[in-house]
């Protein structure tokens, strides 16, 4: 029964974004929360992305994350839950059946409070839990999320007020539904905190030498013990983490500033320009002068 009242309810999703979006494109609304449209599949867009909840109420989507692969559409939803490089990439849509999907940032004080109000026990010390994953899609969350994209169509007044109690019911379902300690990543909490800590570290810090041993002894931590559970919960080593952001960063030096290959990777750190494109073309699939040149095309 409660499949058929879920596919109902995914049913009536499609029918909504269809109306909002009769062209391909994207919605920005409530701050934090976005609807998705495309008839066909894309190229693999890299960045460095907030913790999120994702669905797909048509077509199917992959996202990757080092060397992990997590294909998500209809019948599951993706979430993650600290800043991570991830690649998205729409798999499945057409001109006939569209992929129609939705984000929703996961706001970390927003998190807190839930946890806080709904006294839900959450194992907050499982820092080894990895930051994303894939999971089945409840009625229960897929009705949240029906309401939520529905807002889109009321009255500002009424959404005003409403989207924020809505937006807290998905991240209680997603709490309901087993999310607990991957959404301690969010909170500081003993061990939790210390993984991301070393992430925001990363991030601040990506253009400078990575010395996993005074990053590990800052954390009160052994460097296996740093770099065991750093990879567990990002799927990649802190040097693989790092690298990422440095070429994301370059790429968009590169594309935003009109600097050179050369002057972008040594800005992010790299000192062997040679060094840098090989980086560059093993992630991006292309020589940044290249990779650069056809994203231009596209804008």
């Amino acid at each position: 029964m409660d499949t058929e009242k879920t596919e109902m309810v995914r049913e009536e999703i499609v029918e909504c974004i269809a109306r909002l979006l009769p062209e391909d494109g994207r919605i920005d609304a409530f701050s934090d929360f976005r609807i998705l449209r495309s008839s066909s599949p894309n190229e693999p867009a890299q960045a460095i992305y907030e913790p999120a909840f994702c669905f797909v109420a048509q077509g199917r989507k992959r996202a990757s994350v080092g060397n992990e692969i997590f294909t998500y559409h209809p019948s599951n939803y993706l979430i993650f839950t600290v800043d991570l490089p991830v690649t998205f990439e729409i798999e499945r849509a057409s001109k006939d059946v569209p992929y129609l999907g939705m984000r929703l940032n996961l706001n970390r004080s927003l998190v807190a409070s839930v946890i806080a109000e709904s006294e839900l026990q959450v194992h907050k010390g499982h820092a080894a839990t990895r930051a994303m994953d894939v999971s089945p899609i409840t009625f229960e969350l897929i009705d949240a999320v029906a309401r939520l994209v529905r807002l889109l169509e009321s009255p500002q007044e009424e959404a005003r007020v409403l989207a924020p109690l809505v937006i807290r019911e998905i991240i209680l379902r997603l709490l309901i539904g087993g999310q607990g300690a991957r959404l301690a990543h969010m909170i500081s909490a003993g061990e939790t905190r210390r993984v991301t800590k070393a992430i925001a570290h990363l991030r601040d810090h990506y253009d400078q030498p990575l010395k996993i041993e005074n990053v590990a002894r800052e954390l009160g931590m052994s460097v296996s013990g740093f770099h065991h559970q750093f990879k567990s919960v990002t799927s990649m080593s802190p040097l693989q983490f790092q690298k990422q952001i440095r070429l994301q960063e370059a790429r968009r030096l590169m594309l935003g500033e009109d600097l050179d290959a050369a002057t972008a990777g040594y800005r992010v750190g790299y000192e062997d320009p040679a060094y840098f494109s090989r980086d560059y073309k093993k992630l991006f699939g292309a020589p940044p002068q290249r990779d650069i040149a056809r994203l231009r095309t596209q804008l």
